[in-house]
């Protein structure tokens, strides 16, 4: 198990450094222009999260307690696959219905139904949360988000943020 961590970990941090160095294709610092992070701001910065976690994950697999850690057993199958197919029915959806319907659906399903969560916390991260991402990257940095067949929806709020 130690070998195939080890494997991913060098692997995810070979992936950063590809999409860092082709995020530098696009200004990464701080447009004066747009008053926002420039295009390859946020996948720069998120593939260097991704190289530093991958790294601490790749330098824990060397500590001594290491063979103590995860492991995968036959037990673990079915909610893997479960949440799995969950991500894969909802990336597929987004072209079609739109973010702001795919992760709240998502949302609803692994917190309520598969984690077993309450109503109250389960309704209100499914309702908050495509909100604050509409707000944060359709109206701050002004990135528009798929929309599929809600475009229509989105008209109104076209006309007071931009």
């Amino acid at each position: 198990m130690l070998t195939a961590d080890r494997l991913i970990a060098i692997s995810l941090m070979a992936l950063s450094l590809y999409f860092m160095w082709h995020a530098t294709v696009l200004p990464i610092g701080w447009n004066g222009m747009t008053g926002g992070p420039g295009g390859g701001a946020f996948p720069f910065w998120l593939s260097a999260i991704m190289l530093a976690c991958s790294g601490l994950i790749l330098l824990r697999t060397f500590l001594p307690d290491a063979r103590a850690s995860f492991t995968m057993d036959s037990t673990m199958l079915r909610p893997l696959l479960a949440v799995v197919i969950a991500l894969v029915v909802t990336i597929a959806l987004i072209p079609i219905a739109g973010a702001y319907v795919a992760l709240p659906l998502f949302l609803l399903w692994y917190l309520r139904i598969f984690g077993g969560h309450g109503w109250t916390l389960t309704l209100s991260l499914s309702l908050v949360t495509p909100v604050v991402t509409f707000l944060f990257f359709e109206a701050a940095l002004k990135i528009l988000l798929p929309k599929g067949i809600t475009e229509p929806l989105f008209l109104p709020l076209y006309a007071i943020f931009f």
